[in-house]
């Protein structure tokens, strides 16, 4: 029902079913993990009003788990990417894992599912810092690429004294592309692509 992806790392799609409606997949090594995507694998859609809450549980110092809301997966959502490498020294909240018993490894942290009403996931606050950006991709992609055509650019710049004449070619001074630059910012962006 559900799918697992850490990059650098296989998909991870048979989900440990701890409950009729929670399932769990490890995460070793997470201390290295810096974001981690969720998702349904499209064969069982959630019932009608239902979807999964998503969960991140890493051991604190004496091996307990500490449990953090993520956010949700559900069927018009189907997949989500979720940063939780500012999570492991946060303090955990409210879940619906506490009374299982789940094996464990100190080393190991995991993501948990839990399917529930859509109401009452409405109602919960996923940790603030575990959405990752709401920059879109073509803005991202767009103030990469000006900050390397900037970067580029400037990496030929010289003097005027160490400039040699040359009639066949047109000179751009780097103050023009710094003012460009500047001006073509990612506030910009979004106004000038709409």
């Amino acid at each position: 029902m559900f799918g697992c992806l850490v990059a650098g790392r296989l998909v991870q799609t048979a989900a440990q079913q701890v409950a009729e409606d929670k399932f769990v997949f490890d995460l070793p090594d997470y201390e290295s993990i810096n974001h981690v995507v969720v998702f349904m694998l499209g064969t069982i859609p959630f019932p009608e009003g239902m979807g999964g809450s998503v969960y991140f549980s890493y051991p604190d110092s004496n091996g307990m788990p500490v449990w953090q809301l993520l956010g949700f997966v559900t069927n018009g959502k189907p997949s989500a990417i979720f940063k939780i490498s500012g999570l492991k020294s946060g303090e955990g909240s409210q879940h619906p894992f506490g009374a299982m018993n789940i094996v464990r490894t100190p080393s190991v942290a995991q993501i948990g599912i839990s399917v529930e009403l859509l109401d009452s996931m409405a109602q919960q606050t996923p940790v603030g810092n575990a959405a990752v950006s709401s920059v879109d991709s073509f803005t991202q992609f767009t103030q990469k690429m000006l900050d390397n055509f900037y970067n580029f650019a400037s990496s030929f710049a010289v003097s005027q004294a160490q400039m040699t004449p040359s009639p066949s070619e047109m000179f751009i001074p780097a103050n023009v592309v710094l003012k460009w630059y500047e001006v073509f910012s990612v506030s910009n962006i979004k106004a000038f692509c709409n």
